[in-house]
């Protein structure tokens, strides 16, 4: 059985990809520059250069291919137009839904993202049946995500879809870096400002066994949360520095300040500059916004374990590369 995996080079996708190896399927890579894919190629496995949004090259991915794992996307937080999450995390899922049809896949399982659901408390944390709640609600890349969601599972036809949503991942073949920003962002600090919010960390391990196990298990036009372990940011620090045996003294960022920062970065993005810093943005960061993965647990079977694991395989991967 062949498995076309779009975005290729993404955490997760590279994650899904060794996964998928090693439970004896043959895999083909979509992605747009091979120098940046960080597996090593060998049996099984190719990799095909293009892109979500050019119609012929997701012709010549998909061909021949039994099943899909749409992992692409644009997660951008810089982005200065709502359009330019749209084009690919809508209309590149349009396309790869109707070239997958076109071609007979039998199965695709759709990678979006858990604030498409509504977070919750420790105690009572968010699942597969909220609705997605502000602050995720103004955020452009939830939001395309959203819309990417409802697009598969509108689809008809004989193609069962699926779609798991993952948390904050942590963990190996993190090339950009994309989360694992907050290992090398923490990591060996003397002093460290941390939001003072929270949300789920995930080891990218457990959820790429989890997209598998969605693959094989999930049913169809079934959403999936693939969620870890809900900390405050506080105690993920704590965490790492119990990792790497550092000293480090945490030091919480005042909600007002994270305020006045959104604000600073609501008037920069409209004068054009690129910038991640927005009212959203420091929204999410004062919050706690938590899930729960008892669904995946009980109907795929995904075993979810402590963040601790996905911690040290960052570190480990991102020393092998010299990136820290």
């Amino acid at each position: 059985m062949r498995v076309l995996v779009t975005g290729a080079n993404g955490l997760l996708a590279t994650n899904t990809i060794a996964t998928l190896l090693s439970r004896g399927y043959e895999v083909r890579g979509l992605i747009r520059d091979t120098g940046k894919f960080t597996l090593p190629i060998g049996s099984g496995l190719e990799l095909v250069i293009g892109d979500i949004t050019d119609a012929a090259s997701l012709e010549r991915a998909t061909a021949g291919c039994d099943f899909v794992v749409h992992c692409a996307a644009t997660t951008d937080q810089r982005l200065l137009r709502y359009e330019d999450y749209h084009l690919i995390n809508v209309v590149g899922t349009e396309h790869v839904v109707r070239v997958a049809q076109k071609h007979g896949v039998k199965k695709m399982v759709y990678v979006g993202t858990a604030n498409t659901f509504g977070y919750g408390t420790p105690t009572v944390p968010g699942d597969e049946t909220l609705p997605p709640k502000p602050p995720f609600t103004n955020a452009w890349y939830a939001k395309s995500k959203l819309e990417g969601q409802r697009l598969v599972l509108a689809a008809t036809g004989e193609m069962a879809v699926t779609i798991v949503s993952p948390t904050f991942m942590i963990g190996p073949y993190d090339g950009k870096p994309s989360s694992g920003a907050i290992i090398r962002m923490g990591y060996r600090k003397k002093v460290l400002f941390h939001p003072p919010g929270g949300k789920n960390f995930v080891n990218v391990v457990d959820a790429a066994n989890g997209v598998v196990d969605a693959l094989e298990k999930g049913r169809h036009k079934e959403a999936y949360l693939l969620a870890g372990e809900n900390l405050t940011y506080r105690a993920f620090f704590k965490r790492l520095c119990v990792q790497t045996g550092q000293q480090t003294l945490l030091i919480r960022v005042p909600g007002t300040l994270l305020r006045i920062t959104g604000y600073i970065g609501d008037l920069l993005r409209l004068l054009g500059v690129r910038t991640a810093l927005s009212t959203v943005n420091m929204k999410i960061l004062r919050i706690n916004n938590y899930y729960c993965s008892n669904k995946a647990q009980t109907e795929l079977g995904t075993t979810f374990h402590p963040i601790d694991n996905g911690i040290s395989a960052a570190i480990a991967w991102f020393k092998s590369r010299k990136m820290l």
